[in-house]
């Protein structure tokens, strides 16, 4: 995958995790998009998923997707 792709993946999971409404919904779409950007950089997926789940959660208090 290029890296025009992953930024691409990247910027649209950033622009729709601000359109979910709460935390869970935010952490599952984080987890996913997480897991699925490593797993296409060569990481880990469990490990993408765990930091993208974070981040999604998180977002919204830093005031990042509100």
């Amino acid at each position: 995958m290029s890296v025009k792709h992953i930024a691409a993946a990247l910027f649209t999971f950033t622009v729709l995790a601000g359109c979910l409404d709460n935390d869970l919904e935010r952490g599952v779409a984080g987890a996913a998009a997480g897991a699925v950007i490593s797993d296409a950089t060569g990481g880990s997926a469990t490990t993408g998923a765990i930091i993208g789940g974070a981040a999604g959660v998180f977002c919204d208090d830093v005031n990042i997707c509100n």
